[in-house]
């Protein structure tokens, strides 16, 4: 699966994460947690982070592998065999099996081979806390708790702010405050629909030949 090129350490603003991001990044140097496990809501950037960790390991000339299992019914749970020697692994979005039996038993077996192999570090991302995702076997549960769990924090409308401003930073724009402050105000605060309406300003400021103002961004997005 092709990592997303925009999905890095660099492009994550961190906020009150910066523990988590430690963490992550002795992960992908093998010097982390065996296990990490990190939850929080929907759009707060549980997958740019596994992205991230995985870009980081590839960086390093090494293999990683981050599997969506919110794509399981697309997948077979034999994906997971032979994964055990990568020195980085992430599950994604472990929630959508949960009651799946079949892919409880793939992922608790894959545990146990990864422990007794010994290599590197696994990562797994949820909607919530392990012991409120409603697994089907106890077993795969208490492997939830052999390592470390953050709760990914989620950005304030400052927070958010700077996240934008960073990303248009990363593409070679000015976001001005004041247009950033219209988005907030105006959108949708998740920042999957923040993130988007920046694209579609970015694609219409090059084309236009202009630079962002509050007009122009009412113009566009029709606010």
């Amino acid at each position: 699966m092709q990592l997303p090129d925009d999905e890095t350490f660099a492009s994550f603003y961190p906020g009150d994460n910066a523990q988590l991001l430690t963490a992550l990044k002795n992960a992908a140097v093998g010097q982390g947690d065996e296990v990490i496990y990190l939850w929080g809501q929907a759009g707060g950037g549980r997958s740019h982070l596994l992205h991230a960790t995985c870009a980081e390991v590839n960086a390093c000339g090494h293999a990683a592998a981050s599997l969506p299992l919110e794509r399981h019914r697309q997948m077979s749970p034999r994906l997971l065999d032979g994964m055990e020697l990568l020195p980085l692994v992430c599950l994604d979005n472990l929630d959508a099996i949960a009651g799946v039996e079949e892919w409880e038993r793939a992922v608790f077996n894959f545990f146990n081979r990864r422990r007794e192999k010994g290599v590197g570090s696994l990562v797994v991302s949820a909607s919530t806390a392990s012991r409120n995702l409603g697994l089907l076997l106890p077993d795969l549960a208490s492997r939830l708790d052999w390592g470390v769990a953050y709760q990914l924090k989620p950005l304030d409308d400052e927070g958010k702010l700077g996240a934008l401003q960073l990303r248009a930073e990363l593409r070679g724009f000015k976001l001005p405050t004041d247009v950033g402050r219209l988005l907030l105000s105006r959108l949708s605060r998740d920042m999957s629909t923040l993130l988007a309406a920046l694209d579609l300003l970015d694609n219409a400021s090059f084309q236009a030949k202009r630079k962002l103002s509050l007009p122009f961004t009412r113009e566009i997005l029709g606010l």
